[in-house]
């Protein structure tokens, strides 16, 4: 018997997912018109609804389409603005996007080795902490002065 995990995505460093977005938003979820309950917000396939509280801010990545319109699926960062403050959310988005030049390598078992020198070991995974490690939480994979990539908390100046 196989088990099918289509609700799962594959697990990504939020750096990631901010040098792959086309647009990264703020956005405050508000009904002015409808019914008194959750709606389903996010384009999900029906099997895998997303829902977005009423009244709580998010940060979201999505997709910019050539009509204008911005799509954000269930796979994108959705996270709530709350679960940091304001400041440390703004330093760390402008923080991934000056290493988007550098590749993050997940690391879930030793040995894990780096191939080449714009490449972060990602090693929240090893301690068992996944997306609430110090890696993910606080920390940004920048290019250094010699051309090496390697990870700097939020309030760190990378080297020039």
């Amino acid at each position: 018997m196989h088990v099918a995990e289509a609700c799962r995505c594959m697990m990504f460093h939020p750096q990631q997912a901010v040098c792959r977005a086309d647009v990264v938003i703020r956005a405050k979820i508000k009904m002015f018109k409808g019914p008194d309950r959750d709606i389903n917000a996010v384009f999900t396939p029906t099997f895998c609804p997303e829902t977005l509280e009423t009244n709580k801010e998010y940060l979201l990545t999505g997709s910019l389409n050539t009509d204008g319109t911005v799509t954000i699926m269930t796979c994108d960062f959705i996270r709530t603005w709350e679960a940091s403050s304001d400041t440390q959310l703004m330093r760390l988005i402008q923080r991934y996007q000056s290493g988007c030049d550098c590749k993050i390598i997940p690391c879930s078992s030793l040995p894990c080795p780096i191939s080449s020198p714009d490449e972060c070991l990602w090693t929240d995974w090893l301690s068992g902490n996944g997306l609430s490690g110090p890696q993910t939480q606080s920390f940004a994979c920048l290019k250094r002065r010699d051309g090496f990539c390697a990870w700097y908390s939020m309030s760190a100046q990378p080297e020039k």
